[in-house]
């Protein structure tokens, strides 16, 4: 059989050719095969990645802490971990990136876990000092609810000891005189009444502070005048006008105390009626009594 040599060369190079293609379309099937688990693997490595850095992102959001310098510091962890995602998220497939990007994870890791070992320890001490603060406080009111309750029990008693001390009498009598050759004798007629006797008894007491007691007697006359009027003494809003005044020295013993009031020329003959008579010292009256004149 005779070739001809130029279809032979032609069947070469179409063969050739065909092979060649064949090689560059298995070649380009290759590298596409690969280059797809390539960004897959990628894609991968960075969600990971992307993963860690947002749940970081996120614990840094829900913790609270009022320390100061400490807030200052997960600041800045948060801002450097945010950084971090901003720049993951615009990398486009390099591995080599994402190396660095995951060893940068593993220290930012770490410094999480410290700094949030950190928070736990100071939230520790905080409910702690709390816990104490709450106890104190509890006591510190138990202590001034008994305070104020023995405060309350020295209050009484201390009313209680002022009203024992006080300067008390009894035994009140008033009675109307006349006077003849030189003597008096008791009358219940206006007309014939010069004078006025005021006695009363004041009582033992040892608690009473001892020394001299300015005592003031007041008689009202049946119009509601008081007879001999001596003047007014004043003690806080209250104002009482007297009769008469007598000073004693009291000794914490019974004491008994009598004292004449005479009446001014411009109200005798005295006038027909009850008249009541008032002890008083300072601003507390100790007693009354009354005498009636006919």
């Amino acid at each position: 059989m005779i070739v001809n040599p130029q279809q032979f060369n032609n069947r070469l190079i179409i063969g050739s050719l065909l092979i060649a293609v064949i090689a560059l379309a298995v070649f380009g099937f290759t590298n596409y095969e690969s280059a797809k688990a390539h960004k897959e693997f990628f894609d991968k490595e960075k969600k990971l990645v992307e993963t860690e850095l947002s749940q970081m992102i996120a614990r840094y959001d829900e913790v609270e802490n009022t320390n100061a310098q400490l807030e200052l510091v997960l600041n800045e962890a948060r801002e450097a971990t945010k950084l971090a995602l901003d720049s993951l998220r615009i990398l486009k497939s390099d591995l080599s990136v994402i190396s660095r990007f995951k060893a940068q994870v593993i220290v930012l890791k770490d410094k999480n876990k410290e700094l949030f070992r950190m928070v736990d320890s100071l939230n520790n001490i905080n409910s702690n000092l709390e816990r104490d603060k709450f106890l104190a406080h509890n006591e510190l009111k138990k202590q001034i609810d008994v305070n104020q309750s023995l405060l309350q029990t020295n209050k009484s008693l201390s009313n209680t000891i002022e009203k024992g001390a006080q300067l008390t009498a009894n035994s009140f009598k008033a009675l109307a005189y006349q006077a003849s050759y030189g003597r008096l004798y008791e009358t219940k007629k206006a007309s014939k009444a010069e004078t006025v006797e005021v006695c009363f008894t004041l009582a033992e007491n040892a608690l009473t502070e001892k020394g001299k007691k300015e005592l003031h007697i007041q008689i009202v006359n049946p119009k509601n005048n008081v007879l001999s009027d001596k003047g007014a003494i004043t003690y806080q809003e209250a104002t009482l006008i007297y009769s008469t005044k007598t000073t004693v020295d009291y000794d914490n013993q019974v004491l008994d105390v009598c004292t004449n009031i005479m009446p001014d020329p411009f109200e005798k003959p005295l006038l027909k009626g009850t008249y009541h008579v008032n002890v008083f010292y300072k601003d507390r009256k100790l007693g009354s009594t009354k005498f009636v004149l006919n």
